[in-house]
């Protein structure tokens, strides 16, 4: 991902800046909705594993960034996939992208840079992009993407502003393209089990969720550098990890919040935090009554919880949303049952879920408004934080 970054003030020329400046312009649309999901968020999870498809009959896939997420996490991931295929790659590194070219069979024909990216759309190989940039350059080639005739995958979350998120879709419905972002976790088996038996009734009636997310921005890393600029991030802790405490309060109870309060801490001095916020703090009320505390750092040792107390038992997610190991326990008096559940790709989930909803004509499970609701949500996170008032929705 980082790759971008060594070229990103060189590579745009004034013309092209005034072009997208006019895109956007032209594609904004209401900003103030609120994304109100037709069903529960629990419904809608990847259709049950099939045989493989012909290579022939899987669509074709650009991954745009090169960076470690999309090296070590997503591009080798295209190996379990059943209607997905690697065919193109875009990065601002020629060499490195002929590396994972030759190590993947990648035809290095379809290697694009950040120049030539438009010229994406003269290749009937790639019917999607997936775009694994920078917060702050979701928009611009989501955009430019959906322009050039091709779906769009894009990384969470899905823009730095509510209008960047409402240009995105905008765009697609224009092309008449499919726009889904990348939320694994509503793919992932062990997520998708715990909202089934929250929902359910097995735990009785909801009362609260507890989701914790945290880790160290270490600046040492190259992956974690852009994370402290504000204008590349769009936000600190909350926009990168928050985001999946926030996402499981919504995925669990399968509703919307109706008031948010919350408190901001930064580590005075620290030089992670001159752009972007340590340590948030937010509680989500629920029209059900279920109330959600949840935390975000970039501060604490590492942490991907999430608890869900009913009246008659509490479910525990943690690991909750690791790349590879997950675990599900539901406490009760008379003791605790550990739940047994096949660990999957969900990065493969997600991907084949994108590739089935376009051969189906379907809207994806995770749309683009699904990232916009996130966004709108997180700013106003930000807005209680700062007026230490109780925000309603």
């Amino acid at each position: 991902m980082f790759d971008l970054l060594k070229s990103e003030l060189t590579r745009r020329t004034i013309l092209h800046k005034a072009g997208f400046g006019l895109i956007a312009l032209s594609t904004f649309g209401a900003v103030g909705t609120i994304f109100k999901p037709t069903r529960t968020l629990a419904q809608a999870g990847p259709a049950p594993a099939k045989e493989p498809l012909p290579p022939e009959k899987k669509l074709g896939w650009a991954v745009v960034g090169l960076g470690k997420f999309a090296t070590q996490q997503i591009i080798p991931s295209f190996g379990e996939c059943k209607r997905s295929k690697l065919v193109a790659l875009v990065s601002g590194d020629r060499t490195k992208a002929e590396r994972y070219a030759q190590q993947y069979g990648v035809n290095p024909k379809n290697i694009y840079n950040y120049q030539n990216y438009d010229s994406i759309r003269d290749n009937p190989e790639v019917d999607v992009i997936y775009v694994i940039l920078p917060n702050g350059l979701h928009a611009e080639y989501s955009i430019r993407g959906a322009q050039a005739g091709k779906h769009i995958m894009c990384e969470k979350p899905m823009a730095n502003t509510v209008e960047e998120c409402q240009a995105m879709i905008n765009a697609a419905k224009k092309s008449d393209r499919k726009l889904m972002i990348a939320y694994r976790c509503q793919y992932e088996p062990y997520n998708l089990t715990a909202i089934q038996i929250a929902q359910s009734g097995k735990l009785g009636k909801l009362k609260a969720i507890a989701s914790d997310h945290g880790r160290n921005l270490d600046l040492k890393d190259p992956a974690d550098r852009w994370r402290a600029n504000k204008k590349l991030a769009g936000g600190g802790s909350l926009y990168d990890i928050g985001i999946y405490s926030l996402q499981a309060a919504r995925y669990i109870t399968g509703e919307e919040p109706q008031e948010i309060s919350a408190m901001m801490y930064s580590t005075p001095g620290d030089p992670r935090f001159r752009e972007v916020e340590e340590n948030v703090n937010f509680v989500l009320r629920f029209p059900s009554g279920v109330l959600s505390n949840c935390t975000s750092s970039y501060g604490y040792s590492d942490t991907k919880r999430i608890q869900v107390f009913g009246s008659d038992a509490t479910l525990e997610l943690d690991p909750a949303t690791d790349y590879y190991q997950h675990r599900l326990t539901i406490k009760r008096k008379n003791g605790n049952e550990e739940q047994n559940i096949e660990e999957k790709n969900q990065f493969a989930l997600e991907i084949d879920h994108l590739s089935e909803s376009i051969m189906q004509n379907k809207q994806p499970k995770t749309p683009g408004e699904e990232g916009l609701q996130d966004v709108r949500l997180m700013q106003l996170i930000y807005e209680a934080a700062r007026t230490g008032k109780t925000i309603k929705v």
